[in-house]
C-alpha cells in the first residue's frame, strides 16, 4: 500500500478536485464518500470502489479489494477531505448507470432544488418510501457535490436518480404513462389527499420561487399540501418527503 506524503502528489490532486469541481467529477465519473460506516454500506450494496484514502493507518475491511489505496499522514488527510475533522477513510465510487428505461410508477421530481442537504435529504427519503426514481431537472444542486452525498446516508448506493431537461422528463412520463403533478401554492391547486399518487410524478421547486412556468404548463394538475392559512410554506426535502409518504400510502 503506497504512502504519500506530499501534496503534489497526483492522486491528492485527483481528490481534490473530485472534491470541488462539477466538471471533473464528470469527466472522471467519480465521487467522493467518507467513513467506515459508508465504506461498508457501499460494498453492502455493490458499489464500485476506485480507490480508497486512509488517515494514518489502514483497516482490514472484508469484501474490500480495492487495489488503489493509500496511507497519508492526517494533516494531508485533511488538506484533501472536503470534510472537517473526519476520522476517514475517503474513498472513491463510480458514478452508476442508471437506465430511464426501467419500470417507474412513482418518481418525484426536483426542480432548481440548489442546497446540497435538500438533495441528498429528499434522496435518503425516496429511498426509505420506495420511489421508484429521483429527477434532478434545472438548477439542482449536484448529485455528487460531497455535502450532497453526505445527507443521503447511504441511500445514494441504492436509490435511481436521473438527471434529465424538461423535454426528456416529459418524454420519460409518457413513456411510462405517469401524470405529472406539480406542487403548486395556486388557486387552482388541489388538495393532495384528494388525488391517487400511487402511479404519477409529482414535481417540488426551490422555496424561493417554486416550479418554473415551464414545467407547471406540462403537468396535468397542481397540487397542495394542507397547512395552517399563516404558514407560507414548507422547505424544500420536508414538502417532498410529504408527497412521497402519500405515494408510498
Amino acid at each position: 500500500m503506497e504512502k504519500i506524503t506530499s501534496r503534489k502528489n497526483e492522486y491528492i490532486r485527483h481528490v481534490r478536485l473530485l472534491s470541488t469541481e462539477a466538471a471533473y467529477r464528470r469527466e472522471a465519473k467519480q465521487y467522493l464518500c467518507d467513513g467506515i460506516k459508508t465504506l461498508r454500506e457501499a460494498l453492502g450494496f455493490g458499489a464500485q470502489i476506485c480507490s480508497v484514502l486512509w488517515k494514518d493507518e489502514a483497516r482490514e475491511i472484508p469484501g474490500l479489494s480495492c487495489e488503489k489505496q493509500y496511507i497519508v499522514p492526517a494533516d494531508l488527510f485533511d488538506y484533501a477531505s472536503p470534510m472537517k475533522n473526519s476520522p476517514g477513510p475517503l474513498f472513491a465510487v463510480a458514478q452508476p448507470d442508471w437506465k430511464a428505461e426501467e419500470a417507474l410508477s412513482r418518481v418525484l421530481v426536483l426542480e432548481g432544488v440548489q442546497d446540497p442537504g435538500n438533495v441528498g435529504t429528499v434522496i435518503r427519503s425516496a429511498n426509505a418510501f420506495g420511489i421508484d426514481a429521483v429527477v434532478l431537472t434545472g438548477d439542482c444542486a449536484d448529485l455528487y457535490n460531497p455535502k450532497t452525498v453526505r445527507s443521503t446516508m447511504g441511500a445514494i448506493f441504492r436509490q435511481r436518480v436521473l438527471r434529465l431537461d424538461v423535454q426528456e422528463l416529459s418524454a420519460l412520463l409518457k413513456a411510462h404513462g405517469l401524470p405529472l403533478y406539480g406542487a403548486a401554492l395556486a388557486a387552482d391547486s388541489v388538495n393532495i389527499t384528494e388525488l391517487n399518487l400511487k402511479t404519477a410524478a409529482v414535481a417540488i421547486g426551490s422555496e424561493g420561487r417554486g416550479l418554473s412556468a415551464s414545467l407547471l404548463e406540462r403537468c396535468d394538475k397542481k397540487l397542495i399540501i394542507p397547512m395552517r392559512p399563516d404558514s407560507e410554506s414548507l422547505n424544500a426535502a420536508v414538502a417532498a418527503s410529504v408527497v412521497m409518504w402519500e405515494m408510498a400510502r
